[in-house]
């Protein structure tokens, strides 16, 4: 799985003129699902964001997780995050997984991050979204299960 996470002070999408998810601070999270990944690399996924230590200590160091600074997370699937465009210029996508099972896998990210005490707002699967968010810092990291563990 592939994540972008990024730090933020607010964010929200839409969907046509409907509102369906937003938070006023902490991560959002636009997330890929590939063809080879499994349950463990979401869950592993969602641990490993809501521990990230990027958010600052009273001394202004990046020492603290979302976990110990409170915030939310707004979970955006975004399967253009295993596009591959080394050859041409139109992407390929053959790498993305299936929908019905990315779904499922988005699912138990998300999952994750609640099982830790996170409250998670989602985009909607599969739909046409407007995402609007202010970075904090910026502060953007790109995570991919496959080269994390």
């Amino acid at each position: 799985m592939r994540a972008v996470v990024q730090r933020v002070t607010r964010a929200s999408v839409t969907v046509g003129d409907e509102l369906v998810g937003s938070i006023d601070g902490g991560l959002c999270v636009l997330v890929g699902v590939g063809r080879e990944d499994t349950d463990e690399d979401a869950t592993a996924l969602g641990d490993k964001v809501v521990r990230l230590r990027i958010f600052e200590d009273s001394g202004g160091k990046m020492n603290l997780s979302l976990l110990d600074q409170g915030g939310a997370v707004l979970a955006i699937s975004q399967f253009t995050l295993l596009g591959d465009a080394r050859r041409g210029n139109r992407p390929s996508f053959s790498s993305a997984m299936d929908p019905g099972r990315a779904q499922e896998l988005f699912e138990r990210f998300c999952a994750a991050c609640r099982a830790a005490g996170v409250r998670v707002e989602t985009g909607r699967f599969r739909a046409h979204m407007q995402v609007e968010l202010v970075n904090s810092g910026p502060v953007t990291l790109l995570l991919d299960t496959q080269r994390l563990f």
